[in-house]
Order: structure tokens, then C-alpha cells, then sequence
């Protein structure tokens, strides 16, 4: 099983909504073969507490008109981790320290990688480290 049409473009425009913020290092990877309970991750890296928030809150913002409401939001008030759930996709932003420590594409490094490429640029996403 991969990954719903819904999940990918989900996903995509999460991406998409962090490029624009200026998140960096970003990663969507296929998760549905190893959990359950979600489709997608999107991992993206930000330079502060500040410019996580703002990339969160726009991507919860775009997801939004696209119809998808999160279930949780977690990690806000440290403002170095925060985890978007929004059942088909799970959004995770971290500052570039807790991503390198906690090496989220190294646990999931097993999965598809979605390409994604930064619509405003054309840089191709990420590959997994």
C-alpha cells in the first residue's frame, strides 16, 4: 500500500507552504507502509523558535482552505519541535539542532522518498542523510 492521492497532495502543499517560509531541508517520505495511523511525513529544518512558528502557522493555514483541520498541534510552546497532525499527513518542524539529534529521516530512511520540488525555485527536495 502507498501513500493516498489525498496524503501526497496534502503533503506536497505542506511542503510547498514551508519552502515558501524559507524552511530548509525539506523531506517528504511515504510512511504508509510502517504505520497505521498516517500516510505522510513532512520534515522541514528552520533557523528559530520564530520561523518555526510562522512556517506551522501557515501550513496549518493552507492545509486549511485545502479542507484538512488538525487533530493535534504539540511542541508550540518550546517552539523548537512542533508536530502537526492532520491524520493523512503528519508535518513535523524542527530547529536544525532537534532535527540533527533526533534524525527523523534516519529512522524512516526505509521509506519512499516523495519528490517534492520548491515550485518557486526548482530545487528537488532533499535526500535522506
Amino acid at each position: 500500500m502507498t501513500a493516498s492521492p489525498r496524503a501526497v497532495e496534502l503533503a506536497l502543499a505542506a511542503a510547498q507552504t514551508a519552502a515558501d517560509k524559507i524552511g530548509q531541508d525539506i523531506l517528504v517520505l511515504d510512511v504508509s507502509e510502517r504505520l497505521a495511523i498516517t500516510d505522510c511525513f513532512v520534515i522541514a529544518s528552520a533557523d528559530n523558535e520564530r520561523q518555526v512558528k510562522a512556517i506551522v502557522d501557515e501550513i496549518e493555514e493552507k492545509l486549511r482552505a485545502l479542507g484538512a483541520k488538525p487533530l493535534r498541534r504539540e511542541g508550540e510552546r518550546d517552539g523548537r519541535w512542533v508536530l502537526l497532525d492532520f491524520a493523512d499527513i503528519v508535518v513535523h518542524v524542527q530547529r536544525a539542532e532537534e532535527r540533527e539529534y533526533y534524525g527523523l529521516e534516519r529512522l524512516w530512511k526505509d521509506c519512499p522518498v516523495i519528490p517534492f520540488t520548491d515550485a518557486a525555485v526548482g530545487v528537488g527536495a532533499a535526500e535522506p542523510r
